[in-house]
């Protein structure tokens, strides 16, 4: 771990730059598995299946005997918890629904916007070291409340070609339509230009590894959308004198046991709760069955004493941190600070993990500082919106005039025209 006190602010540019990942050679490769599946469709992902995760399959539909098997695989405590998360996670994105308003702009001239789901939509969820079946709840469920009519996910296999009963079990709890066993950049391809199997989707979602990422992004080539840019995993704690060291630590690992390219920042003001949190990372970190992955994340990550806490909050605006922690009592003055977070989790006894799993909001969230300019996953994420209008003869006669004196200073005589001949009747 990198450990800096109090870094004169020059220096700050520097110490927010992510691991820098190599694109061009990625990017390639990307080209190369997008051809390959337009070419051979399923048999392109068979093979793909077995080059990249060494898994025989025959097919890449999850049967419905598979899913139903599935729920058999799990204890009922988990699938109790699941039960638990995706109520709540319902109850958050369903307060999301707007209600409509018809808004008169001008006397006769009425405006107003409807929500429309996005009719397929695809949702890649990984399934190597770590299955994420809490990312199919994250995804599938708002995506269930958006009322999207065809909700595929692509997962990778096991060697023995099967999927995660977790991940089936909370599929079809969701209400996904349809699933299939392919993973990595050959998935997104496969929902980006649709196969014998998979179909074609119009947006698609989902966390993944850098190949995922960079698949994601070359499929906008193909006019599907994605639901953001992302990278690793990432968490920044901001910490004073009341923040508890032992809390801090295993709020920082949770991150870094995601990948060996997970980052974690940890901020405080308070020179025995900095170094305390040193002690406890070090110690918490021994008996992790994942401590190889954490070792190599906190390899790039920092730990920074600073002056006060409104630094920090700066620091932490410049960073964008996917997810943000206040470890502190007096969180409630420093929340109109917060600029640049993907979500945000206040006091000692929010953990990022209760966001992660079953609090409710969405734990797919923009990483790498694209939350200066990206939200998390929403409700409004599986829509479009459509606006409306309606003009009654009263409602162009009193805007008839000024679009018409716009539409000639622009040049555009047919727009003119459009309001004149009507106005003429």
């Amino acid at each position: 771990m990198k450990i800096y006190q109090y870094p004169t602010k020059n220096t700050w540019k520097e110490l927010v730059q992510r691991p820098v990942l190599e694109r061009e050679e990625i990017s390639g490769l990307i080209a190369e598995i997008f051809a390959e599946v337009e070419n051979k469709g399923d048999k392109a992902l068979i093979a793909f299946n077995k080059k990249f995760d060494q898994a025989e399959t025959k097919s890449i539909a999850v049967t419905h005997e598979e899913i139903n098997n599935a729920e058999k695989e799990l204890s009922n405590d988990l699938k109790q918890a699941i039960q638990q998360a995706k109520e709540n996670i319902f109850k958050f994105h369903t307060s999301q629904s707007p209600e409509i308003q018809k808004i008169e702009t001008t006397k006769g001239v009425v405006c107003w916007r409807e929500n429309r789901a996005i009719e397929k939509v695809g949702i890649y969820i990984p399934g190597g070291t770590a299955p994420l079946f809490s990312t199919v709840l994250m995804l599938a469920v708002p995506a269930d409340i958006a009322g999207c009519e065809e909700i595929i996910l692509c997962t990778p296999p096991d060697k023995n070609g099967a999927v995660n009963p977790a991940i089936l079990y909370t599929a079809k709890l969701c209400g996904v339509s349809k699933i299939f066993k392919t993973g990595g950049a050959q998935a997104i391809a496969a929902m980006t230009l649709g196969t014998e199997s998979v179909p074609q989707v119009y947006k698609i979602f989902g966390p993944g590894n850098q190949f995922v990422v960079a698949a994601k992004e070359y499929s906008q080539r193909y006019g599907v959308a994605i639901d953001m840019p992302a990278g690793p995993s990432e968490v920044l704690v901001i910490a004073d004198e009341q923040a508890i060291p032992e809390f801090c630590a295993a709020d920082l690992l949770s991150q870094a046991e995601h990948g060996s390219d997970s980052q974690v920042i940890f901020l405080t003001t308070d020179l025995k709760v900095f170094n305390e949190t040193i002690i406890a990372v070090e110690q918490q970190i021994k008996d992790l069955p994942r401590n190889g992955m954490a070792g190599k994340a906190l390899e790039n990550s920092c730990f920074i004493l600073l002056n006060n806490l409104e630094e920090a909050v700066e620091f932490s605006n410049l960073y964008a941190p996917e997810h943000l922690i206040l470890a502190m009592d007096d969180f409630e003055k420093y929340i109109p600070l917060i600029q640049n977070a993907g979500s945000v989790f206040l006091g000692n006894y929010s953990c990022e993990s209760a966001g992660d799993y079953a609090s409710g909001t969405n734990h797919t969230l923009p990483t790498n500082a694209y939350a200066k300019n990206y939200s998390g996953v929403s409700l409004d994420s599986f829509v479009k919106k459509i606006t409306f209008q309606h003009l009654s003869k009263n409602g162009l006669q009193n805007l008839g005039k000024t679009i018409k004196i716009m539409a000639e200073a622009e040049g555009l005589l047919a727009h003119r025209n459009a309001v004149s001949i009507r106005l003429k009747r």
